[in-house]
């Protein structure tokens, strides 16, 4: 599949344990970029922060269906669905 071919150096994985809504995976790669699968709207499609997810040092996920990832600079960012802390806009 796409995603598979795209895990490759992985460093990290992080996972949504989908317990009601259906789980996604987010994955750290060598280079620093993340690669997500899983229910597009828990954390399974990350396009509308893949700009700033760049030199990522470590991800983690919350239990319902969201990620943050720090970056090199000690920055945040989040994705995923909002009631779960996916929407980091307020804090930045």
């Amino acid at each position: 599949s796409a995603v598979q071919d795209q895990l490759k150096d992985v460093q990290q994985v992080q996972g949504t344990n989908g317990l009601f809504a259906g789980g996604a995976f987010a994955a750290v790669l060598a280079d620093g970029s993340v690669v997500t699968w899983g229910k597009p709207g828990h954390g399974g499609n990350s396009s509308a922060v893949q700009d700033q997810l760049k030199n990522v040092q470590q991800i983690q996920a919350t239990g319902g269906g969201a990620f943050a990832a720090i970056l090199a600079d000690g920055s945040v960012v989040a994705w995923g669905h909002k009631a779960y802390g996916g929407d980091s806009s307020a804090v930045q």
